[in-house]
């Protein structure tokens, strides 16, 4: 399960070792960690980073078959993570060691920056293979957060980024090798802690307000 510890001013939340998959406890694990980030005080940033193959592979559809009545009340939750991500008033990196997919890339676009193993893993949005379309709020975070051309190909594709690909495309900022990934992250959110404050949310919000507008929008069951 997600753990979460304090470096000096680098908060590094680890999302644990297996596929990590957005089950409701995992969720629950991340969620209580990001309030805690939210509450400190002074210069602060957050690392996301995690143990093994995966970063992440997102929701959790073996979960998701067996609670179909909790359908909406879960990709809910999923959009409230994904808001919360992007308007979090503290400089934030995800470190991306191995598998980043599905709803696991659009949790590492809600970063503000990326950082990829070079020489192993994928970073991919596998949606258009696996017959699940993208709610219009993760299309919106999607498009928010990379270039036209690059949403277009990884939205319809379902293109496999390797990390020098990703870095190519800009899907993400550094490509490094296996033992760099996660004190690259932590090295570049500590010189960006000193950022964290309601100026930095506030900046953040209007400028991905149409992005959150959709992520937060509950008038739509099928957003």
């Amino acid at each position: 399960m997600p753990t979460l510890e304090r470096h000096d001013d680098v908060f590094v939340l680890d999302l644990g070792d297996t596929e990590n998959r957005f089950s409701p406890d995992w969720l629950a694990s991340v969620e209580a960690a990001l309030e805690e980030v939210e509450r400190a005080e002074g210069p602060r940033a957050l690392v996301t980073a995690a143990s093994g193959k995966f970063f992440s592979n997102g929701l959790d559809l073996e979960w998701l078959s067996a609670h179909a009545d909790q359908h909406e009340a879960y990709v809910v939750r999923v959009h409230d993570l994904l808001a919360r991500v992007l308007a979090l008033p503290v400089m934030t990196v995800a470190a991306l060691q191995g598998h980043t997919f599905a709803a696991g890339a659009m949790l590492s676009l809600s970063h503000d920056f990326r950082v990829m193993r070079a020489d192993r893993g994928f970073w991919c949005l596998p949606e258009a293979d696996i017959g699940i379309p993208f709610t219009r709020g993760m299309s919106a975070l999607i498009q928010a957060r990379l270039t036209p051309q690059t949403a277009h190909e990884a939205m319809t594709t379902a293109r496999r980024y390797g990390g020098d690909e990703a870095l190519a495309a800009a899907v993400v900022d550094r490509a490094v090798g296996e033992d760099a990934v996660r004190t690259t992250a932590v090295e570049l959110a500590a010189s960006l802690a000193g950022k964290a404050g309601d100026t930095l949310g506030t900046i953040k919000a209007r400028m991905y307000a149409p992005a959150l507008a959709a992520l937060r929008d509950r008038t739509d069951p099928r957003n």
